[in-house]
C-alpha cells in the first residue's frame, strides 16, 4: 500500500486542533468502529486461550486422545490456538484497509488542512 505524501504544513497543529479532532463525529466513528471490533476479538481469542488451558489442566484424557499416529488432541488444540493468531491478524489487517485506515486517511487530511 503506498504511503501518501502530504505537503508540510506551514504552521505546527495545535493541542487545540487535536482536541477538536478528537471530539468530532468522524473521530468518534473511527474509535467507535475500532472498539467494535477489537473488543469482540479480544474476548473470544481470550475465552479460546483459557479453555485450552482449562482442558490441559483439568482435562487430561480428553487432550490425551491419539487422532493420527502420536498426534493427540492437546497438540492439535494448541496448533490451533497459534493459527487462530494468524486468522484473527489476516482479519483485522482485512478490516483495517477497508474500514479503519480510509477514515483516519480523512481526519488526518482535514487535521493537516489536505483534501480527502
Amino acid at each position: 500500500m503506498p504511503e501518501t505524501q502530504h505537503p508540510p504544513r506551514e504552521t505546527p497543529v495545535s493541542a487545540q486542533d487535536y482536541v477538536a479532532i478528537q471530539a468530532s463525529p468522524e473521530f468518534q466513528d473511527l474509535r467507535n468502529r475500532l472498539r467494535r471490533f477489537v473488543f469482540p476479538m479480544s474476548a473470544l481469542f481470550l475465552i479460546w486461550y483459557f479453555a485450552y488451558v482449562m482442558l490441559g489442566a483439568f482435562a487430561h484424557d480428553f487432550m490425551a486422545i491419539k487422532v493420527w499416529g502420536d498426534v493427540n488432541v492437546g497438540l492439535l488444540i494448541g496448533i490451533g490456538q497459534f493459527a487462530s493468531t494468524f486468522v484473527i491478524t489476516g482479519f483485522y489487517v482485512w478490516f483495517a484497509n477497508r474500514e479503519l485506515d480510509p477514515r483516519a486517511e480523512a481526519i488526518r487530511a482535514e487535521l493537516e488542512g489536505g483534501a480527502a
